[in-house]
């Protein structure tokens, strides 16, 4: 049975310097928040998720929604592996194939063709086996002769169809999907869609995380709704995508709302600072 668990999961990065004017300028505006912290070597800690709770289970299709910075690629991140929590719990069950980059596993000097089996390859599918599987990915990608030819010559909409097509030919356990998706035209989407249905139906979890309101409803049946790194609902997708209304209605023009602490650790120093702290042992 596939499952993802969470319980009081918070993910917090520490920022190990702050000389540059738009970075002290960032974390002032931060700490108006309460997202401002210290551990205990005295380094200071933005909190883009804080006592996060939930529970996704098998034929969930759980939607991820909020405004910018609220920490949804966080807890994807956190829900494909690639961070671990700080402090609180994260389990599961399954095998997951994460749609978060489309670049990723991609070498953009090779053919689609050659791409396919690439793309296996990082997600641990043995060679042997995607080359089996090429012809019905390339199928699926209606891309024709394009797959011989180098994937840096491809548009953002080619990629998203090969990245797809490659990573959903063996139905995984859990799928986790960023906003990216949206960005594939409307025939594609469909066509995504029906495959998506087709394995979730077979017990699987999907994840997506969308700004896109229509397509959290077309697509799930359960969701969360992030804010500031917390969660404001959880449950039916209608009841959440309620609430987002509800929140959005309610929220100050742009120039006029804080920064969070998940638009904190979107900044460019931030960001490169997290990533290098998420590399080092025992860094948070």
């Amino acid at each position: 049975m596939s499952f993802l668990r969470l319980r009081d999961v918070c993910v917090e990065f520490p920022i190990y310097q702050a000389s540059s004017r738009s970075l002290k300028k960032a974390l002032l505006a931060s700490t108006t928040r309460g997202n401002l912290g210290r551990d205990a070597r005295d380094r200071i800690n933005v909190r883009a998720l804080i006592d996060v709770s939930l529970e996704i289970g098998d034929g969930d299709r759980f939607g991820l929604i909020g405004l910018n910075g609220a920490g949804k690629t966080t807890l994807l991140k956190v829900l494909a592996g690639v961070y671990e929590p700080t402090t609180g719990y994260f389990s599961s069950a399954g095998r997951v194939s994460s749609l978060l980059d489309i670049s990723v596993g991609f070498n953009l000097d090779a053919t689609g063709r050659e791409n396919i089996v690439l793309r296996g390859m990082y997600m641990g599918i043995h060679p042997h086996e995607m080359r089996e599987r090429a012809a019905e990915v390339a199928e699926f990608t209606e891309l024709g002769d394009y797959l011989d030819m180098p994937v840096r010559t491809y548009s953002a909409g080619m990629m998203i169809r090969l990245a797809f097509a490659a990573s959903t030919c063996i139905p995984p356990d859990i799928l986790i999907m960023d906003e990216w998706l949206t960005a594939g035209d409307v025939q594609f989407l469909e066509k995504a869609q029906r495959r998506v249905e087709t394995f979730v139906r077979t017990s699987s979890i999907l994840v997506l995380a969308s700004h896109s309101l229509e397509l959290v409803e077309q697509w799930c049946n359960r969701g969360i709704l992030l804010h500031h790194g917390r969660t404001l609902a959880v449950g039916p997708v209608g009841e959440v995508v309620a609430a987002y209304r509800q929140l959005v209605g309610a929220t100050p023009p742009a120039s006029t709302v804080e920064t969070t602490a998940a638009e904190v650790t979107e900044h460019p120093d931030i960001a490169r600072i997290a990533a290098a702290a998420h590399a080092e042992p025992g860094a948070v």
